[in-house]
């Protein structure tokens, strides 16, 4: 499956950011908005707040924080992860040292912090290369596609397969990521 994705898949960027509080910040900041949106948003937090820290994000007030064009939910979800990191619940920096699971576990357990976003930062933030965010809709749809199913997989049974690809699950998420871009860009034709 992956040799002829590859062959199709013109040539990628592996993704790849800043991590810890930052960069976990970031990706709360650009959830559920059009890239566009969430480029603007990201440069009035990071102008507003140039030393992104939980330190600097306790220190503004709700309003001030909403006024970068943060919603509601993202100021607390973003005060969620400031108070983690802060009170030793979540150190970022013992993270790295933490086997995916246990690092996925460990970040989950801040509100707010779903399994996708807990394992696309281990895979973006942190480079890690055997996470794979199975509750990915576009993942599940290039796996249908590569797979020749009609019905693209669910969130479980996209874990199950993905299994097949240890240790090496994040890097076939990329490889599922850009075949779908591909195809979404008109760049890859899918056969019928």
């Amino acid at each position: 499956m992956f040799a002829r994705l590859e062959a199709v898949t013109p040539v990628f960027e592996w993704r790849l950011r800043p991590g810890g509080f930052p960069g976990l910040a970031r990706m709360i900041v650009e959830q559920q908005i059009s890239v566009a949106a969430a480029a603007a948003i990201w440069a009035r937090v990071r102008a507003g707040l140039p030393d992104l820290t939980p330190h600097a994000v306790m220190a503004l007030d709700d309003p001030a924080l909403q006024g970068l064009g943060l919603s509601r939910p993202k100021v607390r979800y973003l005060r969620e992860i400031a108070g983690a990191h802060l009170s030793g619940a979540c150190d970022f920096d013992a993270l790295k040292a933490m086997p995916d699971a246990q690092a996925v576990a460990a970040l989950v357990a801040i509100k707010g912090i779903g399994r996708w976003t807990a394992e696309t930062f281990l895979m973006f933030c942190e480079g890690r290369i055997d996470v794979f965010p199975g509750g990915d809709i576009a993942l599940q749809e290039a796996m249908r596609w590569a797979d020749g199913h009609d019905v693209r997989p669910t969130e479980k049974a996209a874990y199950i397969r993905a299994e097949a690809w240890k240790p090496y699950r994040g890097v076939a998420a990329h490889l599922l990521w850009a075949c779908y871009g591909g195809v979404r860009r008109g760049e890859i034709t899918l056969r019928a």
